[in-house]
């Protein structure tokens, strides 16, 4: 991995992460085409310090928005607490019970399977892609119901969804969660604005898991973590996270602007071009 190749990845991360079209799959198409193995733990690393590049993005871009409505009172702080608390555990569940189901029915139950050897498969992520681009497309036809604000019952189905857009790759988290809230009836900004903050919330479990899983394969396969072998692998990798960070910004206001400007489907007609592409690619 070269650092032209962490900066095309960067900018790959940075557009696609905050766009609805799935940061994760574009990113690995491009691993294989600069002849990357998507499923190696160096690149799974990179992947999740590009995510949290895109989070600090996330947290620049929506402050102020969140400071009039999370944190206006310690009542609304409380309940949107509570909301998002829902919503990931919802995620959680939902997550855990497709772990289980795909170890025992896809994997046999083998030991020592992970998720990740899943990311690289190209015809999951031209599947994910494809349902991400209809359900885009199908809550870009429900009309916005103004005033339209989160409850129990909708942070519970939001964070289903996100669930299923944990281990599919093509499947787009933002998506996914800002199409099924417009669906059971939020307000676009409202609906964009939670999803984006159980991405804050979800992107540090990712990242450490994804740290520990490095330096867990480091030290089975017997290797020595000297400074300059720790280095070569994180400074890149950081690198990468600072651009992503930059790159990301730009697109929230792409996001926000075709969101307000009904070009909600575009993004969705995007998608479904994009699995037929994956899937021609193989």
């Amino acid at each position: 991995m070269t650092l032209s190749d962490v900066a095309i990845l960067a900018v790959v991360q940075g557009l696609a992460e905050l766009l609805p079209v799935s940061s994760s799959a574009h990113v690995i198409m491009a691993e294989k085409m600069l002849g990357l193995n998507p499923s190696a733990p160096d690149m799974t690393l990179l992947l999740v310090l590009l995510h949290t590049g895109t989070m600090f993005a996330v947290i620049v871009y929506f402050w102020r928005q969140w400071l009039a409505t999370y944190f206006s009172s310690g009542a609304a702080f409380r309940r949107n607490v509570w909301l998002i608390i829902i919503a990931t555990l919802a995620t959680g569940i939902t997550g855990g019970i497709l772990l289980k189901l795909i170890t025992h029915y896809y994997a046999a139950n083998a030991p020592g399977f992970e998720i990740e050897q899943l990311f690289s498969n190209s015809k999951l992520i031209s599947a994910g892609l494809l349902a991400a681009g209809i359900l885009i497309i199908l809550s870009a036809r429900i009309k916005e119901r103004q005033g339209g604000d989160m409850t129990s019952a909708r942070a519970a189905v939001v964070g289903v969804v996100q669930g299923l857009c944990l281990p599919f790759r093509g499947f787009s988290r933002s998506g996914a969660t800002i199409s099924t809230g417009l669906l059971v009836g939020m307000a676009r900004s409202r609906a964009e604005e939670f999803s984006f903050a159980l991405a804050v919330t979800l992107t540090p479990v990712v990242v450490a898991k994804e740290v520990y899983r490095v330096f867990a394969h480091q030290s089975g396969a017997g290797a020595v973590a000297s400074d300059s072998a720790t280095s070569g692998l994180l400074l890149p990798s950081l690198l990468g996270m600072v651009l992503s960070f930059v790159v990301g910004l730009l697109a929230l206001r792409w996001l926000s602007r075709w969101l307000e400007q009904d070009r909600w489907h575009l993004f969705g007609g995007y998608c479904i071009a994009a699995a037929a592409l994956v899937f021609w690619l193989g």
